[in-house]
């Protein structure tokens, strides 16, 4: 089962790198979504999932008994998910602001916003197929 949920947590984390690295707006939002996911994953696996074991001590013991579920993983998993959507809310904001301005959801198209650019022409690939150099 913990190799399962790694590779899990491992595609995640790849397909979360993958939507990153796109040119939308909508799809990094989901690459964000999809790392959040793959960190609460990796948190969930790294702890020892110890069933029908509650976190407690009992109140006339000094130590924990030798078997009980860690807590802390469970606490960081919480954590990470209110951060998560907090970044998602923040993020979508953003988004819907961006694009009501600029018309657009394309991060090549929001290079000259802030300053005054001049236009570049890009050579196609045909045109690089001819003249190399």
């Amino acid at each position: 089962m913990v190799l399962l949920l790694a590779i899990t947590a491992g595609v995640l984390f790849a397909a979360a790198i993958y939507m990153i690295l796109r040119r939308s707006l909508v799809k990094i939002l989901v690459g964000l979504l999809l790392l959040s996911y793959a960190v609460n994953l990796l948190l969930f696996n790294s702890a020892d999932l110890i069933p029908a074991r509650p976190p407690l001590v009992a109140a006339d013991s000094l130590l924990p008994p030798t078997i009980y579920a860690d807590p802390v993983p469970q606490a960081l998993i919480l954590t990470a998910i209110v951060i998560g959507f907090g970044l998602t809310a923040f993020a979508v904001v953003l988004m819907r602001q961006v694009y009501s301005t600029l018309g657009t959801d394309d991060l090549n198209e929001m290079r000259c916003t802030d300053i005054p650019c001049q236009e570049v022409e890009i050579a196609s690939e045909e045109e690089l197929m001819e003249d190399p150099l």
